[in-house]
């Protein structure tokens, strides 16, 4: 099935790729097919700025986890034209903002790594994963996160 209609199926439009905040590459082709994206936040149509266990709940972060990803699918958009060219969601790292007795980053993370599964299968979509506690984040969002994609040559 194609990934946009799945997006237009769970009700999510894809955001145009946010802007650079700084000096960097959003997205970079490394090895054969292989694309690393910069970390993006949550931020699609208005600012979020927060902590988990303070001013959010586990579920309000995997929102943002799931606004999050959906910038990084823009990027990869952006950079390789086709989503569906996606082969394989290699890896991400979910980078959790939280109070000091925050313990629930990977159920936060689940909110990104579970619009993967939900867009391109269990095995292509399911990436392994990292899911880390933050003090603080750019601008004082709650989540950011980076990843791995192969794509069809």
């Amino acid at each position: 099935m194609d990934v946009y209609e799945k997006l237009r199926e769970l009700g999510l439009t894809l955001p145009k790729a946010p802007q650079k905040g700084g000096v960097y590459s959003p997205a970079k082709r490394f090895g054969k097919g292989l694309y690393y994206v910069s970390g993006c936040g949550p931020v699609i149509d208005a600012p979020v700025t927060g902590k988990l266990g303070r001013e959010f709940t586990v579920e309000e972060g995997q929102k943002y986890a799931c606004q999050a990803m959906l910038n990084v699918l823009a990027v990869m958009e952006k950079t390789v034209g086709d989503l569906n060219r996606i082969k394989n969601c290699v890896k991400i790292t979910v980078f959790v903002a939280g109070a000091d007795d925050f313990y629930s980053q990977p159920q936060v993370a689940n909110g990104g790594s579970g619009l993967l599964v939900a867009l391109f299968g269990e095995e292509n979509g399911a990436p392994s994963r990292s899911a880390v506690g933050m003090n603080a984040l750019p601008g004082n969002i709650p989540v950011e996160i980076e990843g791995i994609f192969e794509v069809e040559e």
